[in-house]
């Protein structure tokens, strides 16, 4: 028989020996992912899953709000406005970019006066130019103006970098809550450049989302699955929409489920209930987990894999809170 004492380190000592046993599965998971064995790696996760003792208690496990048709009205009572959060400008890299353009333009008048240019050497410079802006738009699709925009934006603007950061941090949280495993993320598009080496990827968080594709493939996507790619989708924007009162990236997240939705044959209609409903369902679960997200904003600023951060989740989250 054990006494209190007894018992309260009993409990102790199995809470360690899940939190190692958790790790050391989470390690071959990375391991896994690295190799690209992500339909291992998530059938690792999915027997972590299945253990009460050392299991994944949030993998999956996000408390949803019922799915119905929700008015702007509702959505503003819960403090969302939609246009604030839906219509992402990013100010600071269209910033930069005006910066770039008087800087090449005063570059440009210096060099007319310090070597005596002609107006056809002009010419003929402004065609190189050109040429090479059509180039990046039509076989890198901006790649290359995107790589040097977001370089210079990381660099100079905390703001920008810290703005980024949370996005993807937002991304990741919910998709982890709502049973889906992240398998990679990278947070400059010069990193995501070395990881995949292309300017046709941008920078962003990825995930094992195999089942989807296959559902994808086949024009039938079940109500749970576009529930989870909605949430997932807007993420980043409600991330940033929650700390700084607007959201400036993310367009291309919501132009994916944009299009997603009109594949599917949607109306407007009921495009835009599927989007509220998502919008305040990813809010709600946004402001349930702050703490968690911010601990795991920092662990990706720091580059942990994609174990760490789970495991930093579960270490952090409040199992009553979802």
């Amino acid at each position: 028989m054990f006494g209190t004492g007894g018992l309260y380190l009993s409990r102790r000592c199995c809470k360690i020996v899940s939190a190692v046993e958790r790790w050391q599965v989470l390690q071959q998971v990375d391991k896994e992912l690295g190799k690209g064995n992500e339909r291992a790696a998530l059938n690792l996760v999915r027997d972590l899953q299945s253990k009460p003792a050392a299991g994944l208690r949030c993998f999956g496990a996000a408390r949803q709000i019922p799915q119905r048709l929700y008015t702007l009205d509702e959505l503003r009572l819960n403090g969302i406005e939609t246009a604030s959060l839906l219509s992402p400008v990013d100010t600071t890299l269209a910033s930069i970019e005006r910066s770039i353009q008087a800087a090449a333009l005063l570059g440009g008048i210096a060099a007319w006066n310090l070597f005596d240019l002609t107006p056809q050497h002009i010419f003929f410079m402004s065609l190189g130019l050109l040429f090479l802006w059509t180039l990046d738009t039509v076989s890198f699709n901006g790649g290359i103006s995107f790589l040097i925009l977001d370089t210079l934006g990381h660099s100079f603007s905390q703001k920008y970098h810290n703005r980024v950061v949370q996005h993807e941090a937002g991304h990741f949280l919910i998709a982890y809550l709502l049973g889906i495993l992240p398998k990679g993320y990278t947070l400059t598009s010069l990193e995501a450049l070395k990881k995949e080496g292309s300017l046709n990827v941008q920078a962003g968080t990825a995930f094992v989302d195999l089942e989807f594709l296959e559902e994808v493939s086949t024009g039938k996507v079940s109500a749970s699955t576009l529930n989870t790619f909605s949430c997932i989708a807007l993420a980043g924007v409600a991330t940033e929409y929650l700390l700084f009162g607007a959201a400036e990236g993310g367009l291309s997240d919501i132009n994916t489920l944009d299009r997603l939705l009109g594949s599917l044959g949607f109306t407007q209609k009921k495009a835009d209930a599927q989007v509220r409903w998502a919008v305040l369902n990813t809010i709600l679960l946004l402001r349930r987990h702050e703490r968690t997200r911010a601990v795991l904003a920092e662990a990706m600023a720091e580059g942990k894999s994609v174990g760490s951060c789970v495991d930093m989740i579960e270490k952090t989250i409040d199992i009553a809170e979802l």
